[in-house]
């Protein structure tokens, strides 16, 4: 039986990425704007789930620290939507620190070395991250395949 492992980068640049041990699928954050103020769309992020049916959920744990007070809790925000999300749903989903992920998967610490690292891992793909702002799109991708191997 094939599973499917979705990998999520949180925060408004971040991204969806799923991955079945053969193909991989990669979506960066839906956002959409209201009052002057981007928000994550969760509407949109259920229907990627939905229509991707990951077997399970691995999301980047991070804090907010050392943000400013709107800026953590926009942050905190689009997390808590992430998982009221993926709950609602009903998919099984599991925290992993960004620590334990890239010492796992030997990825550098900066933005630059994920899309590099990911590249490695993933080359028939790198075309999803081959702008430095699509980090997240990378570190998204590298989280899944995390999780394909647990």
């Amino acid at each position: 039986m094939v599973k499917t492992i979705c990998g999520i980068d949180v925060g408004m640049k971040g991204s969806l990425s799923f991955y079945d041990g053969t193909e991989l699928m990669c979506y960066e954050m839906p956002t959409f704007e209201r009052n002057k103020t981007h928000r994550l769309d969760g509407h949109r992020i259920a229907e990627i789930l939905k229509i991707n049916q990951p077997d399970h959920v691995w999301v980047e744990q991070v804090n907010a620290f050392g943000m400013g007070a709107t800026s953590a809790y926009n942050f905190g925000y689009g997390c808590g939507l992430i998982e009221g999300v993926l709950s609602s749903i009903g998919i099984p989903f599991s925290f992993v620190t960004p620590q334990v992920w890239k010492k796992a998967m030997q990825c550098p610490v900066n933005k630059d070395g994920a899309r590099a690292r990911a590249t490695q891992l993933f080359p028939d793909y790198a075309h999803n991250w081959s702008l430095k702002r699509q980090d997240g799109v990378a570190e998204a991708a590298i989280i899944s395949l995390y999780g394909f191997s647990k």
